[in-house]
Formats: C-alpha cells, structure tokens, sequence
C-alpha cells in the first residue's frame, strides 16, 4: 500500500510537471501538428505559439539528425539549430491557415556534435502555433 501511495505521488507530480512545460494559450485547433517521433526522437515539442525554442543534450555524432517542424496560423516560421555555438541548420517554414505547413532537414552523421544543442523558431506573428521533433534515425 505504502509502495501505491508513493507511486501515485510521484506519477501526480510528474503530471503535473509536464502540464506546466506543455501549457500554452488555448488555439482554435487541437490537432496534433506532428505525432510523438517514438524510440529515435531526441526531442518532441507537441505545441507552442509564437517564438520559442528548446535546448537539448544527448546528441550522438555517429548518426544523421533529422529536424522537424510543423506550424499553422498564416505566416512563417524561421528555424536554426546549434550544435556546440556552430549553426548546423537554418530553414523557414510557411505556416498556412487551416492546415499544416511542414519543413525539414537532414543533417549528416557528425554535423550535429556531441552533446547539447539549441533549436530557435521565430515565428512572423505571435498567433503562430508550431512544433517540432529532433529525431537520430538508426
């Protein structure tokens, strides 16, 4: 019973952990832009609006990395990526109305280094929702 209660705790804080990192202003639309990326994903942003990023460890340089990017609202997304201070990737992605817009780049085994890395979208309207997976397909 003890082991439950103490599952139980630990399981409500996580929950509520993510809520907290996942939470953002209510949208029109509650489409998934771009599903979980499963065992090769380094990194998943189910939603954002506006500008944003992510920081993230735990790339390996023995394996091509994948950056993606969904986003929908009318406008633009403009997307890059560092990998130790280096600017490894730098794309836009046009962000229609109504429907998704999705861009994305392949990057070869060791252009990513090992380590941490940062992604930056700058979204051309504040309304902008996007996502994003960083993924090391092997």
């Amino acid at each position: 019973m003890r082991r439950t209660r103490k599952a139980l705790a630990v399981t409500a804080l996580v929950a509520l952990g993510l809520t907290g990192v996942v939470a953002g202003p209510a949208t029109a639309s509650t489409d998934v832009l771009l599903p979980h990326p499963g065992p090769d994903g380094l990194v998943w942003v189910e939603e954002r609006v506006g500008d944003g990023g992510v920081a993230s460890g735990g790339a390996w340089e023995g394996l091509p990395t994948v950056l993606t990017v969904a986003c929908e609202g009318g406008g633009s997304v403009r997307v890059t990526m560092e990998s130790q201070q280096t600017e490894v990737a730098a794309f836009s992605v046009d962000c229609p109305s109504g429907a998704a817009g999705v861009g994305s780049v392949t990057m070869d085994a060791g252009v990513v280094r090992p380590g941490s890395f940062f992604v930056a979208v700058d979204a051309s309207t504040e309304s902008l929702r996007w996502a994003l997976t960083v993924t090391q397909p092997e």
